[in-house]
């Protein structure tokens, strides 16, 4: 949402996220993004991932003005919808992020803005989606009253073979839904999760595809 009342209420502030996504990106994105690479974050919200990313250039989209508050000095942020790319240049991105995004969208939004990134990433580029799988999270999953579209990771991965990426890794069971459980996050505790074969509190999804 553009306004406030989504991250006053819903999607607060929390320094917990900071911590998730930094060790996330230092064990497993950040292996992934060229060392002089330009990384493209779509709905960066409070921009725990962009920050936390090593790049030549990193840019960080949203619709919330807010966000702007939140982006470290080198991130350049541009405040649209993530349907409305044209301020990015084709063929200059290496890596696409986007986490807890595309539920928001309507499904032609989101083709809209598959097709935006096909022009906008290079040959072989990749994109990374972090995304609730209504495959485990549906008694939760309409908890958010901005979520409007449901996907699995099935149905997310064919939607995107079938706008032109091919996927290279999709994981059904990547992280919890939430931090809101109360559980302790710790980077040891983060890595022990992501590193074990066993993720029964596992409800986002994680799927990478190359345009």
């Amino acid at each position: 949402m553009a306004d406030d009342t989504y991250h006053s209420t819903r999607f607060t502030a929390d320094p917990r996220r900071r911590v998730l996504w930094r060790t996330l990106v230092e064990g497993v994105f950040q292996k992934q993004i060229p060392p002089d690479g330009v990384v493209l974050e779509l709905g960066a919200g409070y921009g725990d991932f962009i920050n936390s990313v090593k790049a030549r250039r990193r840019l960080a989209v949203d619709c919330w003005p807010g966000m702007m508050a939140h982006l470290e000095p080198g991130v350049e942020g541009l405040v649209t919808s993530v349907t409305q790319l044209d301020a990015i240049a084709d063929d200059s991105i290496d890596y696409v992020f986007s986490s807890n995004c595309f539920e928001h969208l309507t499904r032609q939004e989101l083709v809209d803005c598959l097709a935006q990134l096909r022009r906008k990433m290079k040959h072989g580029a990749t994109l990374t989606l972090v995304q609730p799988n209504f495959k485990y999270a549906f008694r939760e999953y309409f908890d958010d009253y901005t979520h409007v579209s449901v996907y699995t990771d099935r149905s997310l991965s064919d939607l995107l073979a079938a706008n032109g990426f091919k996927i290279t890794r999709c994981e059904p069971r990547f992280l919890p839904l939430t931090i809101k459980t109360g559980a302790p996050v710790h980077p040891l505790l983060i890595r022990l999760y992501l590193a074990s074969p066993f993720k029964p509190l596992g409800k986002q999804m994680l799927i990478s595809a190359t345009r």
